[in-house]
């Protein structure tokens, strides 16, 4: 029996468990395949002993309509720039690749299938380098993988956000505020901007467009003047200013990125400092947004990858990611998908179609 070990990288996504679910059901579809589970990422793997899971129909069954992993996962302990502990007790980032590969080549496993976003494509494509047989599946809500027209999760976030946006909306109504909602997407505005599309934003603001507070303040002043006694605001986490920078923590030992949040505070102060008389009220969505049932739409394309990602792994198209591109399921290079970071375009066709709805973007 062959071995194949799937991993789940990077934060939790609805659709997760249908691409695990995919997998798991084609191979043994197949047939002469043991598929496993490594908690958390590949820690389960490297743990001694190992922490894996025989995944098969009993377990895996009915799992795609459920939010989260089943086997965990963690943005810590990237084997690329792993943080180390040292006898003196300082710090030292080391290369665990090597380590990574040496372990599942022990434990007789004949390829992978790791489901993550850039940075875990990022180790499918180090593993890949140092001759283990790999391939990618795409997974972010934030929508910020190049070479895919979609990454799973992304369309649930969004219907969360929406639904979260259209009772703001009722509220400001109500009260006359002006509501300051903020989504998750890191340095990408893609669920900023499809929220605000669908929900009617009167003000988008997102990472790709660094907006002018000026301008913010006079389209909602223009609201106030006009009588539309409430303004709707949707703002992405990697939001600034043209003379700010981003609203940002450090993150928790062992994480390479800073921790995003709290931008719509930072936005409700600027507005205060210039003079926005109306009572303000500000929304963080946070983890919300990651969690819970997937929609239909993520459920399907996860579980799509899912099938075709076991495929590729028959076809020995090894360091490949499984990608949705132009209505089509097909493959890329990792080391192409991981090259670029897939941003909104600002002179794009959604930009321009929510100008011409009225929505300002602070330019």
């Amino acid at each position: 029996m062959k071995k194949l070990l799937i991993s789940t990288g990077g934060g939790d996504c609805p659709g997760l468990n249908a691409v695990i679910r995919g997998i798991t059901k084609r191979a043994l579809q197949e047939g002469g395949w043991e598929v496993w589970g490594s908690f958390e990422a590949f820690n389960g793997l490297m743990e001694e002993p190992a922490r894996l899971i025989k995944l098969d129909e009993k377990n895996t069954a009915g799992i795609h309509v459920l939010g989260g992993t089943m086997l965990g996962t963690t943005n810590k302990g990237n084997p690329i720039r792993f943080s180390e502990k040292q006898a003196d007790g300082s710090i030292k980032v080391v290369n665990k690749i090597p380590d990574l590969v040496a372990k599942l080549k022990a434990e007789g496993f004949e390829a992978v299938i790791n489901i993550g976003g850039d940075g875990s494509q990022e180790i499918s494509q180090a593993m890949h380098e140092a001759g283990m047989p790999v391939v990618g599946v795409p997974k972010t809500i934030d929508n910020d993988l190049s070479s895919t027209d979609f990454t799973f999760g992304f369309q649930t976030a969004v219907q969360i956000a929406t639904d979260s946006f259209d009772r703001l909306v009722t509220t400001a109504a109500s009260h006359h505020r002006v509501m300051i909602m903020e989504v998750m997407g890191r340095n990408a505005g893609w669920i900023a901007l499809y929220t605000a599309i669908a929900g009617g934003a009167e003000i988008c603001l997102i990472p790709e467009v660094p907006y002018d507070l000026d301008e913010v303040v006079e389209k909602i002043e223009s609201r106030y003047n006009k009588g539309r006694g409430f303004v709707n605001i949707v703002i992405a986490e990697g939001a600034h200013a043209k003379e700010g920078s981003i609203t940002s923590s450090q993150g928790e030992e062992g994480r390479i990125s800073v921790r995003l949040g709290g931008v719509a505070y930072t936005l409700s102060e600027q507005l205060k400092a210039a003079g926005i008389d109306a009572d303000i009220r500000e929304t963080v969505l946070g983890h919300t947004q990651r969690g819970g049932t997937p929609i239909a739409f993520d459920r399907v394309i996860a579980s799509v990858f899912g099938v075709k990602a076991f495929e590729l792994v028959l076809e020995k198209k090894f360091g490949q990611l499984i990608v949705l591109l132009n209505n089509e399921y097909t493959s890329v290079p990792i080391k192409e998908a991981i090259s670029a970071y897939n941003y909104v375009d600002p002179k794009g066709t959604l930009v321009a179609a929510a100008k011409g709805l009225g929505i300002s973007f602070g330019d």
